[in-house]
Parts: C-alpha cells; structure tokens; sequence
C-alpha cells in the first residue's frame, strides 16, 4: 500500500485531475510512468497522488503556481495531453486548488 505524499506547510497547491479512460491503451502507460518522472524533475514538484477505478483521480502538489504554469508548458507534457485529447480519454477536468490548511493520522 503507497502512502500519502508528505507535503510542506500549507499553503501549496493541489492540481488535481479526474478522467475517465477509453479502451486505447496505446502506450499510455508508458506516457503515464515517463510523466510521473518528468514531472517529479521540475521545481515546485512536490507529489502526487493516484487512483483508479471506473473514474481516475490524480492530485499532484506544487509549491506555487508558476511551477504549475511551467509543468502545464513542458515541451513533453504539451505532447501528453494532446494525445490524452486524441486517444487516452473519454473526458477529463482539471481543476487548481490552493491548500490552505492539512491535517492527517
């Protein structure tokens, strides 16, 4: 079982993207995983969360949001999400929260 991404101090922000799959995996795994790594290499980068089942829901926290500007601006990451528009998914949303307070187990 992963654990929760420790975070700092709040506040920090949270992008947190829900989508439903289409049946074309056409490397879409291999995109996730070079994503997750390319990601986790940029400033501001502090986590991320995944899950899925029927809907996918993944949290990534950044410090601020020109990390978030940069990350959404990635040479790379512009390709991912055009064939996530193309091929990969039914439907998505992206939504950009800041976290003001946190408080855990």
């Amino acid at each position: 079982m992963s654990q929760p991404v420790i975070t700092p101090e709040p506040p920090y922000y949270a992008v947190i993207f829900t989508s439903i799959r289409t049946s074309d995996d056409n490397g879409y795994s291999k995109m996730a995983d070079r994503m997750l790594q390319l990601a986790s290499q940029q400033d501001g980068f502090l986590g991320v969360e995944s899950a899925r089942e029927e809907v996918g829901i993944t949290v990534s926290y950044w410090r601020d949001l020109e990390a978030i500007r940069a990350w959404k601006q990635n040479a790379e990451h512009l390709q991912a999400q055009q064939l996530g528009r193309d091929q990969w998914y039914s439907t998505f949303t992206t939504r950009i929260a800041r976290v003001e307070r946190e408080y855990s187990l």
